[in-house]
């Protein structure tokens, strides 16, 4: 659905060479239809080393032909590119990645008819394990909302929200792989303590919730069936699922999620 047509990308950052590496390596895309805009100089002659991508410091120039513009830039200065590349007609779908930015901000700017699809990824993209969210504008078609989607599963797996779920999704998917990192830290801590070398104790740790994750997610059993499956009476486990339960760790997690939210709603109602 992506080959052949010219794709921009304004931002070269992290997500945006996520983005670029996918769509050459995973989309077919050829680096000829790839046009990349950033201030930064050193970044796009980066890309233009590594991709041999078009890179340019001119963001309507990018994206005055391009059939997906994809806007890979900081919530913060978000507006102020809208309002420079909407001196043309951006004729082509918009894609946006800039957290706590709402479609209604970006179809404001960009004029009536603009076709924009927002997405919420989060960072084990940058490993093709990603899980990103998508919710279409007003006037985002079907077909629109495919070419999203076929962009995204490139970097993993997708889903289909409504605009108002976009900061539960921050709060879980967005910031989540936060918790994640630190509950591997915690268990590789724990083997430490108990006499395993760090090395061996992160190992076992990352794969122990890698394995556990895609075993979640393949197997059809919902989690507290699995969960009974390792946990025999009287055995290891109970005993510590017990010292997790005491220490609420449920409710903290839980907890967590909550306040991501909150805080992902507070930075919406400002101005990006």
């Amino acid at each position: 659905m992506i080959t052949g047509k010219k794709i921009a990308v304004i931002g070269a950052g992290n997500m945006g060479d996520v983005i670029v590496g996918a769509l050459i390596s995973k989309c077919g895309v050829s680096p000829e239809n790839l046009t990349i805009s950033d201030v930064d100089g050193d970044r796009l002659k980066r890309f233009a080393s590594l991709y041999q991508v078009v890179t340019t410091t001119n963001n309507i120039e990018a994206a005055r032909e391009a059939h997906i513009l994809i806007l890979a830039v900081k919530p913060q200065v978000i507006e102020s590119v809208l309002v420079e590349i909407s001196q043309i007609p951006v004729s082509g779908l918009v894609v946006s990645i800039a957290a706590g930015v709402p479609l209604e901000t970006i179809e404001e700017i960009l004029g009536p008819e603009s076709r924009v699809v927002r997405v919420m990824p989060n960072t084990p993209a940058m490993v093709g394990e990603g899980a990103s969210a998508l919710a279409h504008g007003k006037n985002a078609s079907e077909e629109d909302m495919a070419l999203a989607r076929a962009l995204f599963e490139s970097l993993g797996m997708t889903v289909a929200v409504d605009e108002y779920l976009m900061d539960a999704v921050t709060g879980l998917s967005g910031s989540g792989p936060a918790y994640c990192f630190i509950i591997i830290e915690a268990l590789t801590d724990a083997g430490v303590k108990m006499g395993l070398p760090r090395d061996t104790a992160l190992k076992l740790s990352a794969q122990t919730m890698l394995g556990s994750a895609l075993l979640c997610l393949r197997d059809g059993r919902t989690p507290s069936q699995l969960k009974d499956m390792v946990t025999s009476p009287g055995g290891t486990t109970i005993e510590g699922i017990k010292a997790l339960e005491k220490g609420a760790l449920r409710a903290t997690l839980m907890d967590a999620v909550e306040a991501a939210v909150l805080r992902s709603k507070a930075l919406g109602r400002k101005k990006p």
